[in-house]
Formats: structure tokens, sequence, C-alpha cells
């Protein structure tokens, strides 16, 4: 399966775990990388990703994203293609920040099955043969299909 993780994603461990569903989503988002690591899904990166991580003002947290560039099948620059900006203008009338909107763009022209994120604006958006899910969602996904299966 070809997945992105947006920034808030990659950023989940780093909030506060006491909190239940953090917790869940940090565990569920960590599994989920074993799973790319292990050859289970590709994982699509962008120059979003890259911009943001740089912006990053804390070193620990940059330094701990940034690796998974080299272990993402490809990396998708905005100015690639043109429809990647149209696409992003089409989300924001759909209420997503400028960001949010480049990195469901940059997903969906990379044809991914799933982009994962913790944003709740975010997972309100609909995209046309994308699924847009929390790291749980995507992980109880899977277990509904290997019990279907």
């Amino acid at each position: 399966m070809r997945i992105y993780l947006d920034n808030c994603c990659f950023n989940r461990p780093f909030d506060d775990q006491t909190q239940l569903k953090i917790s869940l989503e940090t565990q569920a988002k960590i599994q989920i990388q074993k799973e790319i690591k292990q050859g289970k899904h590709e994982l699509i990166w962008s120059s979003m990703l890259d911009y943001e991580n740089r912006v990053n003002p804390f070193d620990v947290r940059k330094n701990s994203i940034a690796p998974w560039r080299n272990i993402a099948s490809r990396v998708i620059m905005i100015k690639e293609a043109p429809s990647i900006i149209t696409n992003a203008e089409e989300f924001v009338k759909q209420g997503l920040h400028r960001k949010d909107a480049l990195h469901c763009a940059c997903a969906q022209y990379a044809e991914c099955d799933c982009l994962l994120t913790v944003d709740n604006r975010f997972l309100k958006v609909k995209v046309d043969n994308m699924k847009v899910m929390s790291p749980i969602e995507f992980i109880n996904m899977e277990a509904d299909s290997i019990e279907e299966g």
C-alpha cells in the first residue's frame, strides 16, 4: 500500500503521551513505520515535508524525522507538476490550511492509497481515490482486511 504521512503524524511521538488518544496514535504510527521498513507499505515523501521539517525549531524532532526521506520510495517535488498547486487550491476551498492542502495534493499526485494525519480538520477532507485517515484508523483497516481475507 502506498502511504503518505503528514508532518503532524511524524511529530505525534513528541506530543503529550499522557493523553490516551495521542498515545494510541503514536503507537499506531510507530507500527506503521515498522511495516514501512519491513516493505509492507511504500512511503511517499514530499518537498512540503522537507520544508516543514527544515523549519522545525526542535532539533530532536527534526533529526528523528529527516531519515524517513531516505526510506521513502519517492519524493514528490511541488514544482514537479502544475496540477499539484491547482489541486492544493481546491483543497483550500474545502477548508484545509495551505500547507495541509499541499501535503494532500502531493499525496494525490503520487497516487497514494492513504494519507495519514492526526489533524482533525484534515481528517474531514474528501479526496478522490485516496483515503485520509488517522494512524489508528489505518491499523484498524489493516486488521479488518486480515480478518476478511
